[in-house]
């Protein structure tokens, strides 16, 4: 089991910054091998936005390369999104997200949620 818990959310207006981490808690969180941030537009389907493995690669959204930045710190089970530049189609509700095999078993978590809101 894993408990995933966002924060960092909050109105910015265009151009601006914003840092959302994700603390991971629970029994299997030294089985997470990606962790990452999804996010959800109203009327949109949820897409990923950045992931990040274990081992450190990374994939980005092409309409967040250059802008947004994902970090992990596998000691203290954490994922951060560095996102600068922020553009008014960046707002959306984001999703924290762990992907962890426990046994032969694959299982994806997901956090709450929290909202970004670019806007002047």
């Amino acid at each position: 089991q894993v408990q995933l818990v966002e924060s960092g959310g909050g109105l910015v207006h265009p151009g601006g910054s914003l840092r959302l981490s994700c603390a991971a808690s629970g029994r299997s969180t030294d089985s997470m091998y990606v962790m990452g941030w999804y996010r959800q537009a109203p009327g949109k389907e949820r897409e990923l936005v950045a992931d990040i493995a274990r081992g450190g690669s990374t994939i980005y959204a092409d309409s967040v390369k250059g802008r947004f930045t994902i970090s992990r710190d596998n000691a203290n089970n954490t994922v951060h999104l560095q996102m600068n530049i922020l553009k008014p189609e960046d707002t959306a509700v984001y999703y924290c997200n762990a992907d962890a095999r426990v046994g032969l078993e694959d299982f994806t978590y997901w956090g709450q949620g929290t909202q970004v809101t670019v806007s002047s």
